[in-house]
C-alpha cells in the first residue's frame, strides 16, 4: 500500500507539472487526501522540496536514466523526482519504501511499462550513485544545475550582480521559508500580546527583524488557533508587510487597493486610514474577490468596500482617491524561496508580456488618483523589466505624474534602508535576507493632502 502522504504529494506535483494548479492550490487539494497532521506536514515538505531541488534532482537522474528526461511521461518523471528527493535530501527515510512506493505510483498512473526504469534508477541513487559530470564552478549551466535554478535566470543575475551575491541569492531561495504572521491592529492589541495569545496554544513566535507587526513562527502551527480564527493575525510574508508600508496612507485618506486579494495590504491601509478614512479593495477574478471578502470579514474590516473590476477597460470608480495602490500581477520571481514552482513555470518571454500588462494597469489606475494624490506601484518581482522599466515608461507616457520617495512617508525611517538614491523601495535576498519586493510612489500634479507625505 502506497503511503498516503506520498500519494498526495505525487498528485499535487502532477497537477503542477500539467499546469492545472500552482504550488498553493496543489498542496491544498492534496491535503484533502490525508487526515493525520504529520502527513499534512509531510505532503508540504515533499511537494515544496521536490520543486525546490528539481534542477539538481534532474542532474542526478538524467545520467542514470536510459531515456532522456524530456521523453518521459509526466507521471513517470514526477515519480522519479519525488523518489529522488526523498533519497537525496531527507534523513531516516527507508530507501526500500521510497522505491516501492514510486513504482506503485507509476503503476497506479497506468504507466506500468516504466516500472522497471523507475525501480532501477531509484535503486542506483539509493546505493549512492550520482552519475553527474564533474562540477565546473565557473560554468553557468553547472551552477544553475547544482543550485537548482533555470540557467536563463542565473545568467540574468550574474549579468548585474557579483558572483558572491548571486551565490547568496541562490542559497536563500533554496532555504525553507519561515512561516510569518502579521498582527492585525484592527482586532488585536500589541504584537507582544498576540505572541502571548499564540503561545497559550503551543505556538512559539519571535518578532520579525524589520516588519513592525510581523511575527516569525519558530514552533507550532498557528493555523486554526483562536487568535488566527478571531482575525488577530494572518499569514503574510515579511517582505510583503514592508511593501504595504510603501503606500503613505494617512488618517482620513481615501484609498483604492486595485489588486487587493488576498487582502494583507488592504488591512494595512485600513489600519493607517483609521476611522475617518475609507478603503476600496478591488480585484479581477471572482475567486480572488471571494478570498478577499473572506479575509476582510475574518479581520473585522467592516469599513472596506469591495469591487469586482474587469481585466481591461476603465476602472469603475471616479478620480477621487488620495492614494491608489497597484500591487501588480507579476512573474513572482522575487518569491522563489516561498514558491519554488515559479522558477520552472516562468520563461524569459513572460517578462515583456507581463510588463505590458503592468503598464496598462498602472495607466488605468492613474485615472482614479485625485489632484495631488499618490499612485503606489509594487511587485514581488526581482526583475527590472517589471519594476524600474515599467515605472520609467509610465512616467514617459503620463507627464501628470512624477517620482516621489518611499522614504519620505510616515514610515520613512523604517523604509530608508531599502531605498535607493531615487527613493525607490526594494528588498533583496542577498543583502536583507528577504524575498524581492519592489515599490515606488508616484505623485500626481496638483495640491492635495497626500502630496506632502512624499515631496519635500
Amino acid at each position: 500500500m502506497i503511503a498516503p502522504a506520498r500519494r498526495a504529494a505525487f498528485d499535487a506535483l502532477g497537477a503542477i507539472a500539467h499546469g492545472r494548479s500552482d504550488l498553493d492550490t496543489g498542496i491544498e487539494a492534496a491535503r484533502r487526501l490525508v487526515s493525520d497532521a504529520r502527513d499534512v506536514a509531510l505532503v508540504r515538505e515533499l511537494v515544496t522540496g521536490t520543486l525546490r531541488w528539481q534542477g539538481a534532482i534532474d542532474g542526478v537522474i538524467a545520467p542514470l536514466c536510459r531515456v532522456a528526461l524530456t521523453k518521459l511521461d509526466v507521471e513517470v518523471l514526477t515519480a522519479l523526482r519525488l523518489g529522488a528527493y526523498q533519497l537525496l535530501y531527507l534523513d531516516r527515510v527507508p530507501a526500500s519504501a521510497v522505491v516501492d512506493d514510486a513504482v506503485g505510483l507509476v503503476r497506479a498512473a497506468k504507466k506500468s511499462s516504466a516500472t522497471g526504469l523507475v525501480n532501477a534508477v531509484l535503486r542506483r541513487i539509493a546505493r549512492g550513485e550520482r552519475g553527474a559530470p564533474p562540477v565546473d564552478a565557473d560554468d553557468v549551466d553547472t551552477l544553475a544545475r547544482v543550485a537548482s535554478h533555470p540557467a536563463w535566470l542565473v545568467r540574468r543575475w550574474l549579468g548585474r550582480r557579483p558572483r558572491s551575491e548571486v551565490d547568496a541569492w541562490l542559497a536563500f531561495n533554496n532555504a525553507p521559508a519561515p512561516l510569518t504572521l502579521r498582527v492585525n491592529p484592527l482586532v488585536a492589541g500589541s504584537r507582544a500580546e498576540v505572541a502571548e495569545a499564540l503561545a497559550r496554544y503551543g505556538v512559539v513566535t519571535a518578532p520579525c527583524r524589520y516588519a513592525p507587526l510581523g511575527l516569525a513562527v519558530q514552533y507550532g502551527n498557528p493555523l486554526g488557533t483562536p487568535p488566527m480564527h478571531a482575525g488577530a493575525c494572518s499569514l503574510q510574508d515579511e517582505g510583503s508587510q514592508l511593501a504595504a508600508l510603501v503606500a503613505p496612507v494617512y488618517a482620513g485618506a481615501r484609498v483604492l487597493d486595485v489588486c487587493a486579494s488576498p487582502g494583507g495590504k488592504t488591512l494595512a491601509y485600513l489600519a493607517a486610514a483609521g476611522a475617518s478614512g475609507y478603503v476600496v479593495a478591488a480585484d479581477v477574478r471572482t475567486r480572488r474577490v471571494q478570498l478577499l471578502a473572506e479575509t476582510l470579514t475574518r479581520a473585522r474590516a467592516a469599513r472596506a468596500g469591495i469591487v469586482h473590476i474587469d481585466a481591461d477597460g476603465a476602472l469603475p470608480v471616479r478620480a477621487a482617491f488620495d492614494v491608489v495602490a497597484v500591487d501588480a500581477p507579476c512573474s513572482g520571481l522575487g518569491t522563489l524561496r516561498r514558491d519554488p514552482d515559479i522558477k520552472w513555470r516562468r520563461t524569459p518571454d513572460d517578462l515583456p508580456r507581463l510588463a505590458a500588462r503592468q503598464l496598462d494597469l498602472l495607466q488605468r489606475a492613474s485615472a482614479t488618483v485625485s489632484a495631488g494624490g499618490l499612485l503606489v506601484y509594487t511587485t514581488c518581482s526581482s526583475e527590472a523589466d517589471e519594476n524600474e522599466d515599467v515605472v520609467a515608461r509610465f512616467l514617459e507616457l503620463t507627464p501628470a505624474f512624477t517620482l516621489g520617495r518611499a522614504d519620505h512617508g510616515p514610515h520613512a525611517a523604517l523604509l530608508a534602508p531599502f531605498c535607493d538614491a531615487q527613493g525607490r523601495f526594494a528588498t533583496d535576498p542577498a543583502r536583507h535576507g528577504l524575498e524581492s519586493y519592489f515599490g515606488v510612489v508616484l505623485t500626481r500634479e496638483g495640491i492635495g493632502p497626500a502630496r506632502a507625505a512624499v515631496v519635500q
